[in-house]
């Protein structure tokens, strides 16, 4: 995980995704427009839902336009992945101009998830772009009924590293949308709630690599103060030793709330702390067992690991359902905090399973010579 292996030519990719009808195309629009965009491409399903009008300067070929700011759009055809190799060939060919960011506007009620393991787990395209991040724009007006009533909203909100609250203006109830901020915070602890007028710097720049270089940021993405998981300002009487872990379910400490029409009475978030270094190997393998032993319910999961090979600063890990992004090894410690956090949001899990795989690795990382090997733990 050298410096060296991080290759500057890699493009950030962000990928912005909503509800039918949140406003995304609105929110696109506005974006496509600010100067910060200009050498920017924008894959979208239609360019009708975007009215393209008044941005409009030339077509290039079919399903390629050209925009006034400088932002190039094109039309996802038939399968994500042959449209990105062919925009890379046209790049590659010189028959498109450079850029320096690419953001994909999914459908209505995808899961971001798949999208972001293509991007991630395919060779050539994880070579060319980087995971920069994941917008999601949520109504004010339906934002609630929606998550009622379509748990893939739920994973577009926990998957997302920006939401865009759209809407608020014409949402009358000013209660109903403090309720629906509170929910988003709670179903995403530490997320920043933007305005669809924000400048599209704070809204498209949320990747790992951006976070990484503003240690403010990083405190705030990491949330681990808002689950009660950094212990500076609390008493350390709710842990032990081996990795104190703190929760946070929808309803503040109440996870046994049974509401039938909630779905994310389920959903909880809770931290992961180690006081001493782990070494890379301990934590991939913590990794990969929660995976395959729990793969379906990890929605998110977000920290800092202080690497016994690595004293000078912690790596960044950051997963998506099941799928890690690349972690970045930052060069310094954000904070005089120097032990490991990891902060899990989970559905159907209990926080006790993951703190005992947690602790048991802990454990494991220990010294091993003083035990002897013979017997077989299957």
């Amino acid at each position: 995980m050298s410096e060296q292996s991080v290759r500057p030519e890699q493009i950030p990719l962000t990928l912005l995704t909503g509800f039918l009808g949140a406003g995304k195309t609105t929110l696109l629009n506005r974006l496509l427009k600010d100067p910060a965009l200009a050498d920017t491409v924008v894959l979208v399903n239609e360019f009708g839902e975007i009215g393209l009008d008044h941005l409009f300067v030339e077509g290039i070929e079919d399903g390629m336009i050209l925009l006034a700011s400088g932002c190039l759009c094109c039309t996802i055809r038939d399968d994500l992945i042959v449209t990105l190799e062919d925009l890379l060939r046209r790049l590659d060919n010189g028959r498109v101009a450079p850029f320096r960011r690419l953001v994909i506007e999914t459908t209505g009620l995808a899961d971001p998830a798949p999208v972001l393991n293509v991007l991630i787990n395919h060779p050539y395209l994880a070579m060319r772009f980087r995971l920069d991040g994941v917008v999601t724009v949520v109504d004010a007006v339906n934002g609630m009924a929606t998550l009622d009533a379509h748990p893939e909203a739920l994973r577009q909100v926990v998957a997302a590293d920006r939401l865009v609250l759209s809407k608020t203006d014409i949402a009358t109830d000013g209660a109903a949308v403090a309720a629906l901020r509170k929910r988003l915070g709670d179903l995403n602890p530490g997320i920043e709630i933007l305005a669809p007028e924000a400048p599209a710097e704070a809204i498209i720049g949320a990747g790992l690599y951006d976070i990484a270089e503003r240690p403010d940021d990083l405190r705030r993405w990491l949330a681990a103060e808002a689950l009660g998981g950094d212990d500076h300002d609390h008493d350390h009487d709710h842990g032990d030793a081996d990795g104190h872990h703190h929760h946070h379910g929808g309803d503040g400490h109440h996870h046994h709330h049974h509401d039938v029409n909630r779905h994310d009475a389920s959903i909880r978030a809770f931290t992961l702390t180690a006081e001493a270094p782990i070494r890379e190997a301990t934590f991939d393998l913590f990794w990969t067992l929660l995976r395959s032993t729990h793969g379906a319910k990890l929605l998110r999961l977000k920290g800092l690991v202080a690497l016994a090979e690595h004293p000078e600063g912690p790596l960044l890990v950051h997963a998506v359902q099941q799928i890690l992004h690349p972690p970045v090894l930052l060069p310094a410690w954000p904070d005089t905090d120097h032990c490991s956090r990891l902060v899990l949001i989970v559905r159907d899990l209990e926080e006790e399973t993951v703190a005992r795989l947690w602790s048991a690795f802990l454990g494991r990382a220990a010294p091993a010579q003083s035990e002897p090997h013979h017997h077989h733990h299957a």
